[in-house]
């Protein structure tokens, strides 16, 4: 007990600091993002829609099942079902706080392969879906909005829009950051911590390496895809388990294959992708997201295989090696997050609101 309490420890203070980085980062994101402008570009199925598109939803910090909302206003603005369906995918696999967190917990390498990745596999769905092609969502049409208890049986939410009172420089920065800190903390705040806890108890429990023999190739990939659809876990809280499967020796193409697909599929968004765009379009869907995963899971170990790069995927007990916060900065930013994830605290910040509660992924 004493081993799991230090190892919960070490991975909760190795992670607050990037975490709360993320979260701001995440924030102004979301804050300056102008929706409605960033709709009216993204028109067409070719490869410069599809690529915008992935680029602007790969930094945001929303969870699948908020996503959904968000790619739908887009394609309700504008944007074509290609556009809609490559935001749709970068968004959910990658982030400006999964990229922090993934930062410290995997290491850099991970940090960078995880949005080019992303990047990778989001515009391979979009130009599927453009030559699968698809029913078209009325620009007038009602916006689809899961909301807890619906379609997202983990009860996901909707991301509200930013605020429209907030005009100038410094409320609409701040409105991000209590957008940051109080529904989007509270959307992670869930899965990241039985994230970390379960990847105490690996580290506590589990020898190093004893999956070696069995985590790899494609059986075991696709296993990871199937078990990760119903999971709902958004990027940011995958990260700890990702860190868990990575010490308990899980490949890195397997661990990448459940980063990207995990995020990514979820039941909620393989509904309203078959109800908005049609059946040829949720097969190329599928496929942009599953079989990418899949091709560039095994890849990445072929890389490894090749040029002996398993050096880059060792992960410790205590996260990332080489990368140790301050401690002062690292309680702080620790008892910031504890003390910011207090509901009360969270409704006084956002003026008497309530948080989005309890989803993600």
């Amino acid at each position: 007990m004493e081993a799991f309490a230090r190892n919960l420890l070490e991975l909760a203070l190795a992670s607050a600091p990037w975490l709360v980085l993320g979260l701001l980062a995440a924030g102004l994101i979301r804050a300056w993002l102008p929706f409605a402008l960033v709709g009216r570009t993204l028109g067409g199925s070719g490869f410069g829609a599809v690529t915008r598109a992935a680029l602007i939803g790969a930094p945001l910090p929303l969870c699948s099942c908020g996503t959904l909302p968000a790619a739908f206003a887009l394609r309700r603005g504008g944007a074509s079902n290609a556009a809609t369906t490559s935001f749709l995918v970068a968004t959910p696999e990658t982030g400006v706080d999964s990229v922090a967190l993934s930062w410290v917990l995997l290491g850099p390498f991970y940090a960078l392969i995880r949005p080019l990745a992303a990047f990778v596999s989001a515009v391979t769905a979009g130009l599927l879906v453009g030559v699968a092609g698809g029913s078209c969502l009325s620009r007038g049409a009602a916006l689809p909005v899961v909301s807890p208890g619906a379609a997202c049986t983990a009860g996901c939410c909707a991301a509200s829009p930013p605020a429209k009172g907030a005009k100038g420089f410094l409320s609409r920065a701040w409105a991000g950051v209590v957008y940051a800190f109080t529904e989007l903390l509270d959307d992670l705040a869930l899965w990241l911590s039985l994230g970390i806890l379960g990847a105490a108890a690996v580290v506590t429990l589990v020898p190093p390496n004893l999956l070696a023999q069995w985590g790899s190739g494609p059986v075991a990939m696709m296993l990871i895809m199937l078990v990760s659809v119903p999971m709902y876990v958004c990027a940011t809280a995958s990260t700890p388990l990702a860190h868990a499967m990575l010490f308990a020796g899980v490949s890195p193409g397997t661990v990448l294959v459940f980063l990207l697909a995990g995020p990514a599929s979820n039941l909620a968004g393989i509904a309203l992708v078959r109800r908005e765009m049609g059946g040829r379009a949720l097969s190329a869907y599928l496929f942009g997201v599953g079989g990418v995963s899949l091709l560039l899971g095994l890849l990445l170990d072929g890389v490894i295989g090749v040029y002996g790069l398993q050096a880059l995927f060792h992960v410790g007990a205590g996260g990332a090696a080489g990368h140790e916060s301050p401690s002062a900065l690292a309680w702080t930013s620790l008892l910031l997050l504890l003390v910011l994830g207090a509901k009360p605290l969270r409704r006084y910040l956002s003026g008497g609101r309530g948080g989005a509660g309890g989803c993600c992924g």
